[in-house]
């Protein structure tokens, strides 16, 4: 299967291949047996072969696309086919403080991302009877985990992704809001210069947090009224820096405030892992299509429950107690580009989303069950699939297309920025085809309208049991917030927030070296 665009083919070649001849078929099928097969001369195939021969195929074709770690290591002596992992400081000692310095370490130098809730962690100025000193609190421990990720390269491959969250009703809870606030750090005996604007000049600037997004985790007690103002600064600062982000966990899945780096998967447990896959809806013919590739690629990640390397004893304990999957979509907007319809969830699509939903879980438990592993606690998460989506040549994850075109930049060597303009690749086939440029909603041109953004969130999350990665972008803050558009906004998101597991915003401009900027095509 040739790719569909150049951009896809280089990728492929300059991360992915093996070798300057293996072909994207020749990596489906390695992928394939390397999870599902034989290996290593053992007589334990996980799958059948004409089944493993149909999942090559969807891979082959773009209509399944696994994890990237899963592209990346098949093949390799290491098996570190877990993109993330979820961890949670569990007691305010020294030692735990120490234990999950060293966890989130580990994690890294797997390849796979980290997300931390620090929510347990003492606040600011407390005494410690032990010592007679006083507590740091947990702004101080997430400066440390931000700078083990600047120093850890993942994998040796790629740079460290972090996620580091804080319950709104902490009493640090205010200072945690600003602490991105990069445009108001000045440097120099004259001021003459920001972190921002040092950022703006050189993306590898060192700054606070630099390395780590960042959220509130808002629980049962806000969702029925409580308030302290923290909820209203948050979207304030949502409009101008996008950071913090809201993370949602109320009723039953109030103790799953654990997250990801992407903060698609969620968990209740310390060193719980994602274990990713996306279905390329963009790709797919037909329902009953779908059906099949829902199975199969459910079954492709039960089986790297079994296969992929862990890096310490816990994460592998609670993997076997919880059988984590989380198979995604992606393509979503394409698919409703091609059928011409508006950026909202319609009953077509309810019919196609309804065979991901139940088919996902049947297939699973199905395959769980004849591996003797337990049933998956979360069977869907929809992630962000930025490199694998160019890789498939279409939309990301459930974004629309965020810009006709656009600058990239990108990272060679793990240490040289590049830069490219790029027409969409879904864009520019619809183009071909004779689709006006202008008539291609965004999400530049849906920046104006979040409402109908974090709609077609919470309409899809109804069908998604984990958590959806998708970046609400916003227009520029330059020249300030007011409050009624901060009031606005607000009362959007509490309207949602129910049937939400997170919201993740994006001022343009708000971060310097932000790797898409939108130009004119």
């Amino acid at each position: 299967m040739e790719f569909r665009t150049n951009l896809g083919e280089n990728i492929f070649k300059q991360k992915y291949a093996s070798n300057p001849y293996e072909t994207w078929n020749d990596r489906a099928h390695t992928v394939v047996n390397y999870v599902c097969g034989d290996m290593d001369g053992e007589k334990n195939n996980l799958m059948a072969k004409s089944d493993r021969d149909q999942l090559a195929q969807f891979i082959s074709e773009f209509k399944f696309m696994p994890g990237g770690r899963y592209l990346w290591y098949a093949g390799r002596d290491a098996r570190f086919f877990n993109n993330c992992y979820l961890l949670k400081l569990e007691e305010d000692t020294r030692e735990e403080w120490a234990g999950l310095t060293r966890r989130a370490m580990s994690c890294l130098m797997t390849g796979g991302g980290i997300g931390v809730d620090v929510s347990v962690c003492r606040p600011s100025g407390r005494q410690l009877r032990s010592t007679g000193g006083v507590a740091s609190g947990p702004i101080p421990l997430l400066y440390t985990l931000n700078e083990v990720g600047r120093n850890v390269m993942q994998g040796g491959s790629r740079r460290s992704a972090l996620y580091g969250s804080l319950n709104w009703q902490h009493e640090d809870a205010r200072n945690f809001l600003h602490i991105k606030n990069w445009h108001d750090m000045y440097l120099g005996t004259q001021k003459e210069y920001t972190v921002a604007d040092m950022k703006k000049m050189d993306f590898n600037y060192a700054a606070p947090l630099d390395m780590m997004n960042i959220s509130l985790n808002y629980d049962d007690t806000w969702l029925n009224g409580g308030d302290n103002g923290v909820f209203t600064e948050n979207c304030r600062q949502a409009l101008m820096t996008g950071e913090p982000g809201f993370s949602f966990n109320f009723g039953e899945k109030g103790g799953e405030t654990l997250r990801n780096a992407c903060c698609e998967v969620v968990s209740f447990d310390d060193s719980d892992s994602c274990n990713l896959g996306s279905v390329n809806l963009a790709r797919i013919e037909s329902i009953e299509e779908m059906k099949d590739v829902v199975n199969l690629a459910s079954k492709f990640l039960v089986c790297g429950l079994i296969r992929a390397h862990l890096p310490y004893k816990k994460v592998e304990k609670v993997r076997q107690q919880n059988s984590r999957i989380g198979l995604g979509l992606m393509g979503l907007h394409e698919w409703l580009l091609k059928r011409d319809y508006r950026y909202e969830i319609n009953d077509e699509l309810k019919k196609w989303l309804s065979v991901y939903e139940k088919e996902s879980e049947r297939s699973a438990n199905e395959h769980c069950d004849r591996l003797f592993l337990n049933r998956p606690r979360g069977y869907r998460a929809v992630a962000p699939t930025g490199t694998i989506s160019i890789l498939a040549g279409t939309t990301s994850g459930v974004e629309p297309v965020h810009s006709v075109a656009y600058r990239r930049r990108y990272l060679t060597d793990g240490t040289r920025w590049k830069h490219q303009f790029v027409v969409d690749g879904t864009a520019e086939q619809l183009i071909a085809e004779g689709v006006k440029p202008d008539s291609i909603e965004s999400a530049v041109d849906l920046a104006a309208d979040p409402e109908r953004r974090i709609k077609f969130q919470y309409d899809l999350q109804k069908h998604v049991d984990q958590a959806i990665s998708s970046t609400l972008n916003l227009p520029s803050w330059e020249g300030g917030v007011s409050e009624d558009r901060v009031a606005d906004f607000a009362k959007i998101v509490r309207k949602y927030a129910s049937g939400l597991r997170g919201l993740t915003c994006y001022p343009d401009g708000a971060r310097g070296g932000q790797p898409i900027t939108p130009v004119p095509y």
